[in-house]
C-alpha cells in the first residue's frame, strides 16, 4: 500500500501481539501495516514483516527513517519470569529509548501506544487497588524497566505526538507461555489428561490474589484507546478488571474442569519471595475514557485456556510457546 500512512507494530510476534494483530487489520484498514520481527516466525495475513532488533539503535533509526510511521504500537518486552534482569533492562528500557529517539528524529507527529504494566505499582498494592495516581514502587526488573520506559517516552517524544501508556494488569488466554501461572496449571492438567505426566501439579504461591483479564478484553481496550480522540495529548491508564481472584480459587476452578483427578504439590522453585498478597487495579479511568467493559468471565477465560492447552499438548504445539508480550 505505497503512499498510505504507516502503522508500525513492535512486539507483534508475542502473546498479546498474536491477538492484537488481526484486530488492528480491522481497525486500521487503510494503513500500511508493518510488523517488526527479530527473526521469529511472524507471517500474518495482511501484514508486512520487517526484521529488526530494538536493542540495535542504528537499525531502529534506519527503519523508522524509512517507514516514517504515523502510528507506533510498542508491545515488545521481556518479562522477569522468563529472562535475566540485565536482558530485561536492555530490551524494555534500552529498546524503548532506541525506538523513541528514532521516532523523535524522523517523524514530526503521530500516535505512540505503549503497553506498560500494572506491576509498576509494586509495594503500593499493599495500600489497596492501584489508581493511575498511585505511587509506583516496583519490586523487580520487569516492573522497574517498564516504569523507566514510560519516563523515556515522556522525555523523548515531541509534544506533537499523542502518547498513550496502558498499564496492563494480569491477562491470559490461548497462546500464553506456561511459565506464567494460569497457563502453567492448564498445561500440567492437559499433560495429566494425556497421560504424559503423573497426576500431580506443581505450584507456587497459592495464597496470592490477582486481577486477571482475558487477553481479548485487553485487546479491545487497546483498540478503543488507539481510537480515543479526546483533548488530552498524553494518557496514562490502567487496563484492569477491578476484581481480584485467589490463585487457589482459580486452580480449583481448573480442577473442576479437569478430566482426571490430580494432587497439588508446592514447588519451592516456583515461589516468589517478594510476592504481594493482593494486587488489584482500578479501571475507572479506562471506562470513563472509552466506555470499555470486560466481556469474558473468569470461568470462560479458564475454560478457553485449558482447551487451548489440551489441543497444544496433543499436537505438540505446546513446546516453545512465545514468552514475550
Amino acid at each position: 500500500m505505497p503512499g498510505n500512512p504507516v502503522l508500525l507494530l513492535v512486539g507483534g510476534t508475542g502473546f498479546v501481539g498474536g491477538h492484537l494483530a488481526p484486530a488492528l487489520v480491522a481497525a486500521f484498514p487503510r494503513h500500511r501495516r508493518v510488523m517488526l520481527s527479530r527473526g521469529e516466525a511472524s507471517a500474518r495475513p495482511d501484514w508486512e514483516t520487517l526484521e529488526g532488533d530494538l536493542s540495535d539503535a542504528v537499525a531502529m533509526d534506519r527503519i523508522v527513517a524509512e517507514l516514517r510511521p504515523e502510528v507506533v504500537i510498542h508491545l515488545a518486552a521481556q518479562a522477569s519470569v522468563v529472562s535475566d534482569p540485565n536482558a530485561t533492562w536492555v530490551v524494555n528500557c534500552g529498546g524503548t529509548f532506541n525506538l523513541a529517539r528514532a521516532v523523535a528524529r524522523h517523524v514530526p507527529r503521530g500516535l505512540f501506544f505503549f503497553s506498560s504494566s500494572g506491576e509498576i505499582y509494586g509495594e503500593s498494592f499493599n495500600d489497596g487497588p492501584a489508581r493511575e495516581d498511585t505511587a509506583p514502587r516496583p519490586m523487580n526488573a520487569y516492573a522497574g524497566s517498564k516504569l523507566a520506559a514510560e519516563a523515556v517516552l515522556r522525555a523523548l517524544l515531541p509534544q506533537e505526538w499523542r502518547l498513550v501508556i496502558a498499564r496492563a494488569f494480569n491477562h491470559t488466554g490461548p497462546g500464553q507461555d506456561e511459565r506464567f501461572v494460569l497457563p502453567s496449571f492448564a498445561a500440567q492438567i492437559a499433560r495429566i489428561e494425556a497421560g504424559q505426566i503423573a497426576p500431580r501439579i506443581r505450584v507456587g504461591n497459592l495464597a496470592a490474589e490477582r486481577d486477571f483479564l482475558h487477553v481479548k478484553d485487553v485487546v479491545a481496550a487497546y483498540i478503543a484507546l488507539l481510537h480515543y480522540e479526546g483533548p488530552e495529548r498524553r494518557i496514562l491508564v490502567n487496563v484492569a478488571s477491578g476484581h481480584v481472584y485467589g490463585i487457589s480459587d482459580l486452580l480449583e476452578r481448573l480442577r473442576g474442569s479437569a478430566r482426571r483427578p490430580f494432587e497439588v504439590e508446592i514447588d519451592p522453585a516456583r515461589m516468589r519471595p517478594s510476592d504481594i498478597p493482593c494486587a488489584a487495579g482500578d479501571p475507572s479511568l479506562l471506562k470513563q475514557l472509552v466506555n470499555w467493559t470486560p466481556r469474558h468471565s473468569i470461568q470462560e477465560t479458564l475454560d478457553e485456556l485449558l482447551d487451548w492447552w489440551r489441543a497444544a499438548v496433543l499436537s505438540g504445539r505446546g513446546e516453545g510457546v512465545s514468552t514475550n508480550h
